[in-house]
């Protein structure tokens, strides 16, 4: 539907403002469009009224039928007014309502009613605008609030995101300092077990022998040992690789490889011709008087980890302060167990009485050079027997057990009594050896051959085997042991010897045992000596020796010195 007004003057105009506000209205328009219609109208109106002439405001309103619409107004020149060409005015409203009311009503014609109305529509209007431009204002605010917040979103996403990656960052460099630290506990503790097998044992080839195994497969392919001075060693190569023999010259450590190694503390060599395909780590063993050897190593990869190369050179370092401590001790085992031989005595032969001594090494440890055993005559045709242990081993203890036998070869010239001649050992221990102490047993077999006079300073007691099988253990009160700080006499203590009797004497390395204590190794003896017959104590006291060690010696490895001295009446 179609309406239309001619509007020439003010009050034409002002009539037909009124009726669009009011068409407007009844078809359901929204104040606020109105309100902006009317505004937007007004300005047109006048306008045109300023330009004169016959305008032609026409206003389109949509049917009952066609649902929801708009309201189309649009401002022409009138045909023939003298303002054709001008180019029309239009304006749309959306007209939620259609139909709603196909006229207002009529609009007055009287002036006084015209400007009432005109002048409440304009303050309605102000009003609305004034409310709109409110709102703008406050959408305005909201707008900028809102692009605020997001700033703020956007800048607090930002800032999750870099502490995200700062996090992230943080968790990467805590699980690789913990892999560090793990690797770093990881090769320490290899580094202590190494050392700990290495240096558990005093025997240098051991050491060599272990060597390999603690090495390969996890840090060595293979492993390779070339000691200077030791020919039969089975881990020693055929031939040796360029840089190992750099190594042998210059002492320092050598990597050959067809690329850099960049390993602290070795130099780079080219390839080995040996073994081109795999990298050579090639380490001498120095101590602090010469090289020893080198120690080659093959990567068992691409090539070496720097801080697992830094773990080997100190694995090669205290592997060769491990072989030359066990080649120093057995050469000081040697040279003592050497001497302690040559000191020992060759018995003497006497008519009725058979002699068999037995002097063992300790199996492990420098516990050699203590234990003593000697017979000799005295000039009444008298038997003197004795065995000993000087406290302390090696060289040292073997030099003194060398001046203890010939200080009591010394006193026994005189012909006194074993009681006697303890005492008088005690007294020069006290004075010319005062950090020195020992005990022994000395049996003296009178010219009779029938009497024995024994006795002892601290030491296990004698063991004697009588010709019917039964055995007993001499352990009359003994003195104590000969060198501490006291005065002391040492009495005598005598037994009729039977033909057939057997006297054993011994060191405590022969009964004593660290986990039972000494006393069940003597019932011991006692029990292996009494279970001879006389006929093979006389038929071979050699054998008989042997036999009664076997069964003593074989419960474990001897960390001490073992003498036996088994004097025995032929009947």
């Amino acid at each position: 539907m179609t309406h239309t007004w001619r509007i020439r003057t003010v009050t034409d105009a002002a009539r037909a403002r009124i009726a669009v506000a009011r068409l407007a209205a009844a078809h359901g328009v929204p104040p606020v469009e109105r309100a902006r219609l009317a505004a937007a109208l007004s300005g047109q109106l006048r306008q045109c009224l300023t330009k004169g002439g016959v305008w032609v405001l026409t206003l389109d309103v949509p049917g009952p039928s066609t649902g929801v619409g708009a309201l189309h107004a649009a401002v022409t020149p009138a045909p023939g007014a003298g303002a054709a060409g001008r180019a029309p005015w239009t304006v749309t409203v959306p007209c939620p309502e259609p139909g709603r009311a196909s006229d207002a009503g009529p609009v007055t014609r009287d002036p006084a009613v015209l400007s009432e109305a005109l002048l409440g529509a304009d303050e309605d209007t102000a009003v609305v605008l004034d409310k709109l431009a409110e709102q703008e204002e406050l959408v305005a605010f909201h707008r900028e609030e809102l692009h605020q917040t997001n700033q703020g979103v956007l800048a607090l996403h930002a800032e999750l995101d870099a502490a995200g990656r700062a996090q992230r960052e943080a968790f990467a460099a805590e699980r690789r300092a913990r892999e560090e630290a793990e690797n770093a506990r990881r090769r320490l503790t290899f580094l202590a077990d190494a050392s700990a097998v290495l240096n558990a044992s005093l025997n240098h080839d051991e050491i060599v022998r272990r060597l390999p195994e603690l090495l390969v497969p996890r840090y060595a392919h293979h492993v390779g040992i070339w000691l200077f001075d030791h020919e039969d060693d089975r881990y020693r190569p055929t031939s040796h690789p360029r840089a190992a023999v750099h190594a042998a010259r210059t002492g320092r450590p050598q990597y050959a490889a067809g690329h850099p190694g960049g390993l602290p503390g070795v130099d780079d060599q080219p390839p080995s011709a040996l073994d081109p395909d795999r990298p050579l780590l090639c380490i001498p063993l120095l101590t602090r008087r010469a090289p020893l050897g080198v120690l080659t190593l093959s990567s068992p990869g691409e090539r070496w980890d720097p801080d697992d190369a830094v773990m080997l050179l100190e694995l090669a370092r205290r592997a060769g302060t491990a072989i030359d401590n066990a080649r120093r001790f057995e050469h000081n085992r040697d040279i003592a167990e050497t001497l302690q031989r040559a000191l020992l005595t060759d018995l003497p032969a006497t008519p009725g009485l058979s002699l068999a001594a037995r002097y063992l090494p300790a199996t492990h440890g420098l516990n050699i050079g203590g234990d003593w055993y000697d017979a000799f005559r005295q000039r009444d045709g008298g038997l003197i027997t004795v065995i000993g242990d000087v406290t302390g081993h090696g060289l040292h203890a073997a030099v003194m057990m060398s001046q203890l036998r010939t200080a009591l070869r010394a006193y026994a010239v005189d012909g006194d009594s074993p009681g006697r001649l303890l005492t008088r050992l005690h007294g020069y221990l006290r004075h010319l050896q005062p950090d020195l102490f020992a005990t022994a047993v000395i049996a003296r077999f009178h010219p009779d051959g029938q009497t024995l006079t024994w006795a002892a300073a601290g030491h296990p007691p004698p063991v004697l085997r009588l010709p019917d099988g039964r055995v007993r253990v001499l352990d009359a009160k003994p003195g104590a042991m000969l060198g501490i700080p006291l005065k002391q006499d040492i009495g005598d203590h005598t037994e009729r010897l039977p033909p057939g009797s057997t006297l054993a004497l011994y060191t405590d390395g022969l009964v004593e045992r660290r986990a039972r204590g000494i006393d069940p190794g003597i019932e011991r003896l006692a029990t292996a000596l009494g279970s001879f017959g006389p006929a093979e104590l006389d038929a071979d006291l050699e054998d008989s020796a042997d036999r009664l060690l076997r069964p003593l010696l074989s419960d474990s490895e001897r960390d001490d010195d073992v003498c036996l001295l088994l004097c025995h009446l032929r009947g």
